[in-house]
């Protein structure tokens, strides 16, 4: 198991429809995610910058290396691309971050 987390960015105006937006999560997206071995998946966001701050365990049958590539990734993406800065692909920019301290 790994924990891995990264930061986002959200574009003006749209906290609350983020929000609404995974409120209502496709459950074949769920499926997909728990299927690659992703779990305890958390998003957190600080108002002030629009920072999106992710929290995800890994599993030790982790195969997310393909996740980018899968239909249901892709459609996801593009849905949310009008209300996060991402790339040319539509994929969310994202940058890792490192743990500098763990209190298990």
């Amino acid at each position: 198991m790994k924990r891995i987390a990264f930061k986002m960015k959200l574009k003006p105006g749209f906290i609350e429809e983020y929000r609404d937006r995974h409120d209502r999560i496709w459950p074949e997206l769920t499926k997909l995610l728990n299927e690659v071995g992703i779990s305890d998946y958390s998003i957190y966001l600080d108002p002030d910058s629009l920072t999106l701050f992710a929290v995800q365990v890994q599993q030790d049958n982790y195969v997310g290396y393909n996740l980018s590539e899968h239909p249901i990734m892709k459609r996801w993406w593009r849905y949310m691309s009008d209300i996060m800065e991402c790339n040319e692909d539509f994929s969310p920019k994202e940058s890792l971050l490192e743990q500098v301290f763990y209190l298990p």
